[in-house]
């Protein structure tokens, strides 16, 4: 390491020190331990063009630990990113492009947005798979690397604590992912202490377990050894970790503490920084001759994109329907025709909604191309397997798009998400609905980021049956539609669930489906308006014979429900409009003319679905009513559960009565 060397880390340091004291909130013990790391990959070693931030045969770099967010910012803007020193010192203030976690689609370069421990480290993951599928997919076409880069990320002791971190390492190993390579910050300090209070192991040895290729920098400021061990790194057919024993606070009064973690330094003890490191006074200092040195590896980013486009033309010269393919993936666009072949079903025969599903996302892999995804180990039963389209294994020339997740829900939602932010592909994962539990985290993010990542549960409800109350989801749809700008599709039949399916992979959104695994009565497309409803998210399924005096609302399995008590409130003479409303979000966001018009003040609506009732209130306003589930459910075949809980006719056409009466 030269004296630019460390004149350019200082600088990082420095910057990211003097934005959390100004903001007199953030993290400075990160940004002064890690900056020499940070410096060495993006210095030496990460392909990127801050011009084009979204080029795509770039390397992705993810700060793990994003509560060390301001040191990314001091990066960002030192290599020339969009990012001026204004936003820097406008650190964790209203309307900055530097929040206090990163925030992918807020600040020009940050790849994905972490903070919860464990989400970013387990996102790289996904984007060294959608690497590996997509190189795999297009280089040999080619005969060329148009898809080839690393994924890096920054790691730290909280990030390892997590068991996220632990279940994707896992999978990573089995797949060796030789493209990941991740610096784990070893500084032996989290927020209550020193981390042998609660964080004993041997982390080199548990990484050698998963079979990642594992090395150490004992020194976290030579750049020349982490250099190193990044060029060892690249060369390895597995994922490495490279340990690097950093000082948290580096160089300050409160070097090695956990006063360095969560708070400024403070005004003497940022004096006392500067001096002990030799720094000016002076805040946001940038030198000159600093600035120059790292902007030229925004150059070198520029020319290497250039010299990509040409291998791209040359590429389409030789195969212009592929090329013409792996452009139109990477800015997301949709094939024509591509939703052609989804299937329309037959009111003839009863099947579950899981079933549709299946056949669906089938017809969609073959007329898109580009879907990838799998089950936490519940395919057979998610039906989520891509049939005769390959498994996605260790074989960097031939990988197929059936993902093996192995029983690791909140790993596999958040892999999901790396999956869907590197771009190129439509990702999703199935589990039982009642397992969103363990991925929800990675749910939020997804909403929170906009990706579009796709979420099959199955088994939606107490219809689980004989397996019972721990697998029987009740609280779990509502508390995926409380995620802000996530979709939840509950649709009620096998056409349902095909519109819904459509709609997942027009909208480009996180969203979610929720399937039935008993068989449900298939909508007669000519009597029933579906194809035109469910993009509405609610719609008159059934109307009523005469003007309604009451409206029955339901969604999935509970739709059938719905459309039987009808029947028999008409041979009472009572006229019952019947509303499907498959997803509460995009009914929302319909105005309020036709709002209205489905669901009419004046009328009294009974909402009926198998779970909580909380959210259904909104809906059915103070002159109406739920039948719903607000305990947990019971052992027992499912006809017999739903019974017993009052998911029968003639409790439904009890409780609309009532409600005229």
């Amino acid at each position: 390491m030269n004296n630019l060397d460390q004149l350019c880390i200082n600088t990082l340091r420095f910057l990211a020190v003097d934005a959390v004291e100004q903001a007199k909130s953030g993290h400075p013990g990160l940004p002064l331990g890690v900056a020499p790391m940070a410096y060495a990959i993006f210095d030496r070693h990460l392909r990127f063009n801050p011009e084009d931030p979204n080029w795509f045969n770039r390397d992705r770099f993810i700060l793990s630990p994003g509560h060390g967010s301001a040191l990314l910012y001091a990066l960002l803007h030192m290599y020339g990113y969009a990012l001026p020193l204004d936003e820097v010192r406008n650190f964790r203030q209203w309307g900055s492009k530097t929040p206090g976690h990163p925030e992918y689609g807020h600040t020009p370069g940050v790849e994905a947005t972490t903070g919860p421990l464990g989400q970013g480290f387990a996102m790289g993951v996904g984007m060294a798979m959608a690497e590996r599928y997509l190189a795999a997919d297009f280089n040999p076409v080619f005969d060329a690397s148009l898809v080839d880069h690393f994924t890096y990320a920054i790691v730290s002791d909280g990030d390892l604590m997590e068991g996220i971190a632990s279940e994707a390492a896992s999978l990573a190993g089995t797949l060796k992912l030789g493209k990941l390579i991740y610096l784990y910050d070893d500084n032996e300090i989290s927020i209550e202490g020193r981390t042998d209070l609660s964080f004993t192991e041997n982390v080199a040895m548990r990484f050698e377990a998963y079979d990642w290729h594992v090395l150490t920098v004992e020194d976290g400021n030579d750049v020349d050894a982490i250099s190193a061990a990044i060029d060892q790194a690249k060369l390895e057919d597995r994922p490495s970790l490279i340990v690097v024993q950093t000082h948290i606070g580096f160089g300050s009064p409160k070097q090695d503490t956990a006063g360095a973690h969560g708070e400024p330094l403070g005004a003497e003890a940022m004096a006392a920084t500067r001096a002990k490191l030799g720094w000016p006074a002076e805040t946001f200092h940038v030198p000159a001759e600093a600035a120059a040195h790292m902007k030229e590896a925004g150059a070198r980013g520029a020319k290497l994109q250039g010299e990509w486009q040409s291998l791209l033309q040359k590429a389409e010269a030789k195969n212009a329907d592929a090329a013409a393919r792996l452009q139109k993936q990477i800015k997301g666009e949709l094939p024509k025709n591509w939703d052609a072949n989804v299937p329309e079903f037959s009111a003839e025969k009863a099947d579950a909604t899981r079933n549709a599903s299946g056949l669906v996302l089938n017809a969609l892999a073959r007329s898109l191309g580009n879907m990838i995804g799998g089950s936490a180990d519940l395919a057979p039963s998610n039906k989520s397997n891509l049939k005769d389209c390959g498994e996605y294994g260790t074989d960097c020339i031939c990988c197929g798009p059936n993902i093996h997740f192995g029983v690791r829900e909140l790993a596999m939602a958040a892999i999901v998400n790396g999956l869907a932010l590197h771009g190129g592909l439509i990702p999703y994962g199935a589990t039982f609905l009642v397992f969103s539990d363990y991925a929800r985290p990675a749910m939020r993010l997804s909403a929170l980021m906009q990706c579009h990542s796709i979420f099959i549960y199955t088994h939606d409800s107490i219809g689980v049956g004989e397996d019972g109350p721990t697998h029987q989801p009740v609280e779990h749809l509502w508390a995926a539609r409380l995620i802000p700008g996530f979709t939840v599709y509950r649709p009620g039949d096998a056409n349902e669930t095909a519109e819904c399916w459509k709609l997942a992979i027009s909208r480009r959104e996180p969203c979610l489906l929720a399937l039935t695994r008993q068989n449900l009565v298939t909508l007669d497309l000519a009597r029933y308006p579906v194809k035109d409803g469910v993009k509405r998210g609610g719609y008159i399924l059934s109307e009523a014979q005469g003007e309604p005096q009451l409206v029955l609302l339901a969604t999935g399995s509970e739709v059938e429900l719905a459309i039987k008590a009808q029947e028999e409130l008409a041979k009472q003479n009572i006229a019952a409009r019947v509303v499907s409303m498959p997803a509460v979000e995009l009914f929302d966001k319909q105005d309020e003319a036709y709002r209205c018009s489905v669901l009419p003040c004046a009328v009294p609506t009974l909402a009926i679905e198998a779970g909580s009732t909380m959210g259904w209130y909104k809906y059915v306003g103070s002159k109406g009513a739920v039948i719903g589930l607000d305990h947990f459910g019971a052992s027992a075949p499912a006809k017999t559960v739903f019974a017993n809980f009052g998911f029968t006719v003639e409790n439904v056409v009890e409780k609309a009565k009532a409600l005229l009466s």
